[in-house]
């Protein structure tokens, strides 16, 4: 989105004299069980578990974390955790655990002081590592990791993703193929938005009860003779039918769209959690989140920061639903509170966003195997953890065949092979949209690209119509950053709203496709002289978290709007200058938007409006 989109990764690198230990003989690998006796060895083995979370992930590594807990009624004197990496992943660092290798097999084994585990009691240690391979065949103490089964049985496979049919207000019936076993499978788990509402010994299982024109998630797991439970089956999304309304995130049913941007480094100094959303009742108001932001590398969609999307563990106070994140649970971080929202608000849509300013260098790569990138994007969006979070994905690449941090030069037709590609792999059941360029200049971005082509496989644009102008020009002209219409001394012609509209039409994109975009936040310079637009400067004037910008909630009681210009307004204080948009401004431009045939609009982002959503009331009312 805007220049000043630089996600924040926690990255935590910590070694201890362990690393000496990564590369050993064979033979160091073979005591791995210890137990408090002889007698107590079987009962205790089966009772002890081992889970693995990958806790971060920055790029060029990771950091994972095994959590060994006794579910038993015999303490335990010791544990190892053995598993396999593929070719390529290894651990390069540890802690709490000797770890130690033999080629790709791998174990991690108590220290001295954390060896024993009452009943009940639980013990972590975690490693950095390189390579982005998954960890398999885990085994703690010679047993299987979930506690089930006795080392030699493998788990059950991920059944077929189910099929829906014959939805109604209130049921579903689901089918899916059947899941394999080396001795055999004995019934399947069915989870409704990641929680197990039923077991079936058969293949197929009808749901009620549910509520009308309503958003499930389904998924499937085997469990054998054993008991052992697979992994999850892919999720299949089911919108129910009745409601008495439609759809309004879908622009062809006469909805708009009313769109927010929610980042994930909000939840750093920001302190913006989910639950702001709901505290400040724009939940309520808006019809769709885009979380922003995932990674493009190496021409694949990737996690963009891993701890501030599943791992962060909220408390009760910042939690959505009053409930704090327990250590052991499934899913945490910013994806389980946006799950809770959802609870909340069943008809909210969401979807993940890929690129930004910073992450957009990938998408070159990306266009050469647009199939594989599509690939790639699906089972990272539809993975059985979060599928029911997600309704689609949103690309934000900044930009196609032009320049924005870098120069692309993948052709005209490069965003349209993606958006093909995308449409193919996600189907007509989610969403598939783009963030796209506001620049109406002759020559400009918008020429540099056929998004009328493209747009027949997005559901619709997010033109980025702000950040035209700013004190990314030190010296000036101050000029409104979001100008709608051109006016006398605009420093750059084809820089406003209007003209990025009239340009896409023009292409052939449809007018209910392109979403107006609004800014949260203002562009300002210091060392003005001048009230009006058109004034000399010094430089950026002072923000809180980077200079030139500041939120609106700040700019609205420090520098209160004295003028209005293309229909933005703006504000002269002491010797800054400033322009961002208010509610008034807000209603003038969806004014102009809905007599545009516009699909809707669409805000960069939450964090920057009021804590009772002063502006997201103002689009919400605007698009009516």
């Amino acid at each position: 989105m805007r220049s000043t989109d630089v996600p924040r990764k926690r990255l935590r690198h910590r070694f201890t004299a362990v690393l000496a230990t990564l590369v050993l003989p064979a033979a160091g690998l073979t005591a791995v069980t210890a137990l408090a006796s002889p007698s107590s060895a079987a009962a205790a083995a089966s009772a002890v578990t081992a889970t693995y979370a990958k806790t971060q992930d920055w790029g060029t590594g990771f950091e994972g974390k095994w959590t060994i807990k006794n579910g038993g009624t015999t303490a335990i004197s010791s544990w190892a955790v053995e598993w396999d990496f593929p070719s390529g992943t290894k651990v390069t660092s540890a802690w709490d655990a000797t770890v130690t290798n033999s080629a790709d097999h791998w174990t991690g084994k108590n220290l001295s002081w954390n060896g024993s585990l009452a009943p009940g009691a639980s013990i972590s240690f975690g490693f950095n590592g390189s390579g982005a391979g998954a960890p398999t065949g885990c085994k703690i103490n010679g047993a299987s990791c979930d506690g089930g089964d006795v080392p030699g049985d493998a788990a059950p496979s991920a059944p077929g993703t189910p099929t829906a049919s014959a939805i109604t207000d209130t049921s579903v019936k689901l089918s899916w193929s059947a899941a394999t076993d080396d001795k055999g499978v004995k019934n399947y788990d069915v989870l409704r938005d990641g929680a197990k509402v039923t077991t079936v010994t058969g293949t197929s299982y009808s749901d009620s009860g549910l509520t009308a024109g309503t958003d499930y998630s389904y998924t499937v797991q085997a469990r054998d003779t054993a008991d052992q439970t697979g992994p999850a089956s892919g999720a299949v999304k089911v919108h129910t039918t009745g409601g008495g309304g439609t759809d309004p995130g879908n622009p062809g049913t006469g909805g708009k769209v009313n769109l927010g941007y929610f980042t994930d480094w909000g939840v750093y100094g920001r302190q913006y959690y989910p639950k702001n959303l709901e505290t400040s009742g724009s939940a309520s108001k808006i019809t769709h989140i885009n979380y922003a932001f995932g990674n493009v590398q190496n021409g694949q969609c990737t996690m963009g920061d891993s701890y501030a999307d599943t791992d962060m563990a909220y408390t009760a106070a910042n939690s959505v639903s009053g409930v704090a994140d327990t250590w052991d649970q499934p899913l945490r971080g910013a994806f389980n509170q946006l799950r809770q929202l959802k609870a909340k608000h069943p008809n909210l849509k969401i979807l993940w966003s890929f690129g930004g300013w910073t992450w957009s260098g990938g998408f070159g790569q990306a266009a050469q195997n647009p199939a594989a990138f599509a690939d790639s994007c699906y089972k990272l969006v539809e993975d059985p953890r979060w599928a029911d979070v997600f309704d689609g994905i949103d690309i934000d690449w900044e930009y196609p065949n032009a320049c924005g941090l870098s120069c692309d030069t993948s052709g005209q037709d490069a965003l349209k092979k993606l958006a093909t590609a995308l449409r193919a792999k996600f189907g007509s059941n989610n969403l598939v949209t783009a963030a796209i360029t506001a620049d109406g200049s002759a020559g400009g971005k918008i020429e540099k690209n056929d998004y009328a082509g493209a747009s027949q496989s997005f559901d619709w644009y997010n033109v980025m119509t702000y950040d035209f102008f700013g004190a990314f020009n030190a010296k000036g002209p101050t000029a409104p950053h979001s100008p709608l219409t051109s006016y006398a001394g605009i420093p750059q012609q084809g820089f406003t709203s209007a003209d990025a509209i009239a340009k896409l039409k023009a292409q052939g994109v449809p007018a209910a496709k392109l979403l107006l975009g609004i800014g949260f936040y203002g562009r300002g310079w210091t060392g003005v002289t001048q009230k009006e637009p058109g004034g000399t400067a010094t430089g950026p004037a002072a923000g809180t978290y980077e200079q030139g910008i500041e939120d609106y909630k700040v700019l609205k009681t420090k520098c209160p709007s004295n003028g209005t210009v293309a229909g933005t307004a703006y504000a002269y204080c002491g010797s800054d200058w400033w322009s961002y948009d208010t509610p008034a401004t807000i209603a003038s431009k969806l004014t102009w938007a809905k007599s545009q045939g516009l699909g809707g609009a669409f805000f960069w982002e939450f964090s920057g409006d009021t804590s009772n959503g002063e502006l997201v009331t103002a689009v919400a009312n605007g698009l009516k």
